[in-house]
This record gives C-alpha cells, sequence and structure tokens, in this order.
C-alpha cells in the first residue's frame, strides 16, 4: 500500500520515500557552478538542522561532539544509514552535489527516525560540493573516516581534473583527517581503482592498511553490500577495486 503525503512519493508500509521519484543523473559536473548555501567555516555548521535531538539549539558551546564521518558522494545513502547503528555513539554525514538525491535521502532518514525512535539521530545530508567546499564543512584533524564509494571515474584524460581522488584534493582530506583516520575507496572500474590507489601510495601523509586490519574492520564488508552501485555490481558479478588508506604523521 502506498501513501501519497500530497503526492504518491512514500511508501505506507516502511513509510520511506519511494527511490524512483527521486531519480537523478548519475553523476555531476564538480567543476560547475551550483547554487546552494555553504557555511563560512566548521564553527558555522548548525547541527541542530542536522541532529536535531542532539542539538537542540545552535548553541554548541557545551558540547564538544562533532561530526567525525564523511560520505563524500553518498548517492541514496546506503553506507551512511548502515554505519549510523553500526556507530551510534558518532556523528556522521552524507555529502551529495545531486538536489534530488539528497532530498531522497533526507526523506529516508526522516522516516527512519519516526518509525525507529532513537536510532538514525546520528545521521545526516548535506548538499554540498566538496570536491570545493569540504574546509568549510570540517576543522583540521576533525574526521576519523571518510568515504569515496564508486566516485564517477571520468574516463576521459582531459576531465581527471575532476576526479573527487587525486593529489590536490587528498591534501585537503589529509587536513580534516586526524591522525590514525582512515580514507575508503572503491570502484568497479579498474582504471581508477589504480588511479586512486596509486594517488595515496604517493601521498606522503596516507599509509596503506594491511590485509589483516581490512579483515577486522566491520566497515569494509559494508563498501559494496550497503551501497546500491555495490549491489549492482555484486548482482552482475561485477570485481571492485578497493584502496584503504590510513593518515598518518608527516615524517620529519
Amino acid at each position: 500500500m502506498l501513501e501519497s503525503k500530497g503526492n504518491s512519493t512514500f511508501n505506507k508500509s516502511t513509510g520511506l520515500p519511494r527511490k524512483r521519484f527521486y531519480r537523478a543523473r548519475a553523476h555531476s559536473n564538480p567543476l560547475s557552478d551550483s547554487h546552494f548555501p555553504v557555511p563560512l567555516s566548521p564553527q558555522h555548521v548548525d547541527y541542530s538542522l542536522h541532529f536535531p535531538q542532539i542539538f537542540p539549539s545552535p548553541d554548541r558551546s557545551g558540547d564538544a561532539r562533532r561530526i567525525e564521518f564523511a560520505d563524500v558522494g553518498c548517492g541514496f545513502g546506503g553506507l551512511c544509514i548502515s554505519l549510523s547503528t553500526l556507530f551510534p555513539e558518532k556523528l556522521m554525514i552524507g555529502m551529495e552535489i545531486r538536489d534530488k538525491v539528497t532530498e531522497y535521502v533526507k526523506e529516508r532518514i526522516l522516516g527512519l527516525r519516526t518509525t525507529n525512535p532513537g536510532q538514525y539521530q546520528n545521521v545526516s545530508v548535506v548538499r554540498t560540493n566538496s570536491m570545493k567546499y569540504i574546509p568549510n564543512y570540517f576543522e583540521k584533524g576533525q574526521l576519523s573516516k571518510m568515504f569515496f564509494l564508486f566516485p564517477d571515474p571520468h574516463f576521459k584524460e582531459k576531465n581527471h581534473r575532476r576526479r573527487v581522488i587525486s593529489p590536490f584534493l587528498l591534501d585537503e582530506y589529509a587536513y580534516v583527517l586526524k591522525e590514525g583516520g582512515i580514507i575508503y575507496t572503491i570502484t568497479d572500474v579498474e582504471e581508477l581503482g589504480v588511479w586512486m590507489r596509486t594517488c595515496l601510495e604517493n601521498h606522503p601523509m596516507f599509509e596503506c592498511i594491511t590485509d589483516e586490519e581490512l579483515e577486522a574492520d566491520p566497515v569494509v564488508k559494508l563498501l559494496v553490500s550497503a551501497t546500491e552501485e555495490g549491489q549492482k555490481v555484486a548482482r552482475n558479478g561485477g570485481q571492485t577495486f578497493q584502496a584503504v588508506f590510513r593518515r598518518v604523521a608527516l615524517s620529519g
């Protein structure tokens, strides 16, 4: 049974939005100018809009908690929603440039909060261009995990500058990740997988995580199972190429 809530976008049995009403292009040009509000600095991020049960007012002076996980290009929000219950004490946010997709994730989180009282209060989403505005949202050393799952491969060489993993952008990610923080990447495009791994290997502030650590990390299993793209690859019997690296201190 479906409930309209003014349009036919919600499933009555689950209270969650129906994805087909929020479809958008698979990717967006990150170098184009989009119009959405951007905080002047991390201190200007209004946590009460994202986590109202945890932060009833915009004044955070008495609460030291900050967002620790960021899913860059979060798509339909599957990973963030899975992480929300796996790490209920951590605040996390999905960052997505496509407006319809962002709206879907917002409605999905609100629906889950309604049907699961006390849960999913620690997860939110924001429409933004992460390639431009990461420093506007996060302070130095604030994040403990960053995710880049199935990003746009930008196959043409002239468009490689649009890739969300690059030597220049890794400088920014290293800035907002704390020492010991982890960056997770995965793709089903082998050439992009090699590109991302090579960028990380060549960056002085990241080191590859060992196979033993990967095996023990519960998050790694979610990189495929919790995302729409990962599930599609699995259904089609495709390969994935992951690179998981740790933020280290700059030696010397």
